[in-house]
């Protein structure tokens, strides 16, 4: 089953944290354990902190895996801009031309253009084609683009793993 680039790497880290949790952070008690009084141990506070922390990171992560790995793929549009895609744009106004990635909140880095499907960009271009015009309310402006070349998930991933 061919899987997403972002659900691997988030179970790689994962596994880095439950290794953490399972065998670092026990280590940690156990030898803040052999000061004594836990009352005033600030090493056995901060590693019970740490524990906290990453059950919390664990379960955070499984639940995005899972929902994840849930994704049925063959809804994601094959002609259309969806989770994924990498859209060419052109603005109408300035010629201006910017290139986004459609991504996962994980994955977000606005200044290399991987925005989320949930931002204001990311929704206004939702289920835009080539050729397509869309207008985009920016907290500092309202931004008209039209779609000038649009590479699908499908396109970008799927097809390289055929290869």
């Amino acid at each position: 089953m061919i899987e997403l680039p972002i659900v691997k790497q988030l179970k790689e880290e994962l596994q880095k944290v439950d290794k953490e949790l399972r065998i670092d952070v026990p280590k940690e008690l156990r030898k803040a354990a052999a000061h004594g009084d836990f009352r005033e141990n600030s090493e056995y506070e901060a590693a019970k902190q740490r524990q906290s922390f990453l059950q919390a990171r664990v379960a955070h992560l499984t639940a995005r895996v899972n929902m994840l790995v849930s994704l049925k793929l063959d809804n994601i549009p094959k002609d259309a801009i969806g989770f994924g895609s990498r859209i060419h744009l052109e603005d109408l106004n300035s010629g201006e031309q910017v290139v986004y990635e459609l991504v996962t909140p994980e994955e977000v880095d606005a200044r290399n253009g991987k925005i989320s499907v949930s931002s204001p960009i990311g929704k206004a271009l939702l289920n835009k084609a080539v050729g397509d015009e869309v207008t985009i309310n920016l907290p500092v402006a309202v931004k008209e683009y039209a779609v000038t070349e649009l590479y699908t998930l499908h396109d970008l991933f799927f097809r390289k793993a055929d290869k």
